[in-house]
């Protein structure tokens, strides 16, 4: 079974210009009648591929990767890392999670945390929540700002389009300088994730999930959705795409955003490096006196 191409067209952002968040259904299944089973095996088969090209990203050493994800609590950004990244070797690539920022964060610029960890030519880096936090959660709740300490704003727009300008020309240096962006909005409805909270309370085993925070998160669900479309309208762009993956079928949306990534992957040209004459001769020799040792 494959998934087909226009999935993959349908969920890809790359012009945000007249982006609409109504346009994408969390429990959106594209006609595909997607089994458990099938959808195993397509990771598996995904996962493959994904090796592959890691080692020649690894190998190649011109380019790298960012995958940046976010979504509601209970969306599966935990288990789409775990279960996408599964087959990858550990050395080419680094998931960091960002939390509410540090101390020392907060005296630094809103980009200059994710700044520090992104990833060296030849890897892929994860982001578990990014520098958009700072247009999500800190827009809906503004308070936030305060711990920022602010110089006052130029009249030259708002705080929030200030931002915007600035991930936009952050994504474009990036771009510019070999860093392939792939940003993930893994889109759960509220039904299904008060579903899912649900499960963490009545099931021991996901208790340690559970936070009284993300239920209170709720109530502020439609101005979440409202920064999340604003955020992929002002900055989906054909160098940084969204993904905007629908979330309420779990195993659709890990193959999704599997194939996404195989697909960024398999149009960069990865190659192995090709030795010159002298290197081979080089190579020839060494073999020699390892086979006269």
């Amino acid at each position: 079974m494959k998934l087909p191409d226009k999935i993959l067209k349908a969920t890809r952002v790359s012009e945000g210009k007249d982006f609409a968040l109504a346009a994408h259904k969390p429990a959106e299944g594209f006609g595909l009648k997607l089994k458990k089973a099938d959808a195993k095996a397509l990771l598996a088969e995904g996962k493959e591929q994904l090796s592959a090209m890691q080692e020649r990203l690894y190998a190649d050493d011109r380019w790298s990767l960012l995958l940046i994800f976010q979504a509601m609590d209970a969306a599966g950004k935990d288990s789409t890392i775990k279960h996408v990244m599964s087959g990858v070797n550990p050395q080419g690539c680094e998931v960091h999670s960002f939390k509410a920022p540090s101390a020392e964060e907060l005296d630094h610029d809103f980009l200059w945390r994710t700044t520090c960890r992104l990833p060296q030519r030849g890897r892929i880096g994860i982001f578990n929540r990014s520098y958009y936090e700072e247009v999500l959660v800190v827009r809906v709740h503004p308070g936030f700002l305060e711990a920022q300490r602010l110089p006052p704003s130029p009249h030259d727009g708002s705080l929030w389009e200030q931002r915007f300008d600035s991930i936009r020309d952050f994504e474009r240096h990036m771009a510019r300088n070999g860093t392939r962006i792939l940003k993930f909005f893994l889109h759960v409805s509220k039904d299904e994730q008060k579903r899912r909270q649900m499960e963490r309370i009545d099931n021991p085993d996901k208790n340690w999930k559970f936070n009284a925070r993300d239920v209170d998160e709720r109530a502020h669900w439609d101005r979440y959705m409202a920064s999340y479309e604003e955020a992929i309208r002002e900055t989906a762009r054909p160098h940084a795409p969204w993904y905007v993956v629908p979330a309420d079928d779990k195993w659709l949306m890990r193959v999704i955003v599997l194939k996404a990534i195989v697909a960024e992957l398999e149009g960069l040209d990865l190659n192995f490096p090709q030795l010159d004459a002298a290197a081979t001769v080089k190579l020839a020799e060494a073999r020699k006196a390892l086979e006269a040792s």
